[in-house]
């Protein structure tokens, strides 16, 4: 099939990539010319294990191609995809839609033919109301059917996830379109029933429940992680307790910052704008918000317990400062928070991350070390804030070399018991 993609940030390139390699022809297109022309010479603008390649595959291939010629490329597909942002808009938290808006205007000015039109960007309930009333003048009279289907890629296992999908959601109540996309799908749904047709909001709704949910387990562990620490119990036990009960499920449930990322803090944020226009209190997820935010507060006081209030001029090494492993993604880390709050109580924060240095972090004091070794060495206190592979399996004493370290590990990587065998002063979060 012939398919553009509007949009080549991380669901965008992603998508169009594994669309590409299940043998489509692929065009993706984007305003911004830099990042067209540094894809266009194989500079890959986001870290997703195995993107390189595949790229790399399909564009010798001739099956993936990308240009700035929105106009062009969505006259010569099929099937467009709309794969822009939808940030918070800060004075509303609703989702900016600006951008989604924008393509389906150049959509409307350019179709001519039939097309299938795929929200594939994460947009409130009503959003394809929306754009279907944008695109329907006298000229684009059954030209077009606009869907819903939503992303569920995980960063880090982005590929594996759209290969391998649990679900693929379609959204529309017409016919043609859901003939189009299951058999655009089909080599990755035929040999299990992962193809769930539904109505366009409802699918709309799918994407925001979902993360909804999984932001909710992740605050309900951390917070369970709370009570156990104060009743002298090992979190761990209670997440292996609880996932073995398969209504539940193990998944989400380990302590640790607070959630980040690119979608539950604005999915959430937004969900709650939607319930508010339609009238509805969700206060279970405007709790999970509230508690989430206070999240950093607590880790926070957890170090300064650990340092017995004496962080001054006290060397603070971070093991990773993005959000979760496998990106380098910084969008609400917790580390943008607690860093810099460090920083100004005057500790000196050292850091390592094998997603590279990062330009997230605007106050200057702080030091990326290339290695973990430089990172480490002499070090007060030894914080594991992400769990990147290469954390797992160190040795602590040969490391830092200083006796009187600390290490509090947010993501509990390590055995406390083993830890106490080694004479290391070891914090865990809810152990």
């Amino acid at each position: 099939m012939k398919i553009c993609i509007i949009g080549t940030g991380y669901v965008g390139l992603v998508s169009g990539t594994c669309f590409a390699e299940l043998g489509n022809n692929v065009i993706c297109t984007d305003v911004n010319k830099k990042k067209i022309n540094d894809l266009n010479e194989a500079k890959i603008p986001i870290y997703e294990p195995g993107i390189e390649e595949l790229i790399k595959r399909n564009t010798h291939q001739k099956r993936l191609k990308f240009t700035s010629d929105i106009a062009s490329s969505i006259k010569k597909s099929d099937i467009i995809f709309i794969c822009v942002g939808t940030p918070t808009n800060k004075k509303n938290n609703k989702a900016n839609l600006k951008y989604v808006f924008d393509v389906a205007h150049s959509i409307k000015d350019n179709l001519n033919k039939y097309k299938v039109i795929v929200t594939k960007s994460t947009v409130p309930v009503t959003t394809g109301d929306r754009i279907e009333k944008i695109l329907n003048i006298k000229k684009n009279k059954n030209k077009f059917d606009v869907i819903s289907n939503p992303e569920f890629l995980r960063e880090g296992e982005a590929i594996r996830d759209f290969l391998y999908p649990d679900r693929v959601v379609i959204g529309t109540n017409a016919n043609k379109p859901n003939k189009i996309m299951k058999n655009l799908y089909l080599p990755i749904i035929k040999k299990k029933n992962r193809y769930f047709h539904t109505s366009r909001r409802a699918s709309e709704l799918i994407k925001y429940a979902s993360n909804a949910f999984l932001a909710t387990k992740i605050t309900y562990i951390n917070e369970i992680s709370n009570l156990c620490e104060k009743a002298n119990i090992d979190v761990k036990d209670i997440s292996i307790g609880m996932g073995l009960d398969e209504r539940i499920g193990d998944r989400f449930l380990r302590p640790g910052p607070s959630y980040g990322g690119s979608c539950f803090p604005k999915d959430t944020r937004a969900l709650l704008t939607t319930a508010k226009k339609f009238r509805t209190n969700l206060s279970i997820v405007k709790s999970v918000i509230k508690s989430n935010e206070y999240r950093n507060n607590l880790l926070l006081s957890r170090i300064y317990q650990i340092m017995s209030k004496n962080i001054k001029n006290k060397k603070i090494t971070f093991l990773g400062v993005t959000f979760k492993a496998g990106t380098d993604d910084m969008r609400e880390s917790s580390s943008l928070k607690i860093i810099p709050s460090l920083i100004n109580k005057g500790a000196n924060v050292f850091y390592y991350d094998p997603s590279g240095p990062k330009k997230d972090f605007k106050n200057n004091k702080i030091k990326y070390c290339s290695n973990i070794k430089d990172a480490c060495i002499n070090t007060d206190l030894l914080i594991i804030h992400t769990e990147w592979n290469e954390f797992k399996q160190l040795n602590f004493k040969s490391l830092v070399k200083n006796k009187k370290f600390k290490i509090f590990d947010m993501r509990n990587l390590y055995s406390p018991v083993k830890m106490k065998k080694n004479n290391i002063r070891y914090f865990g979060v809810g152990r």
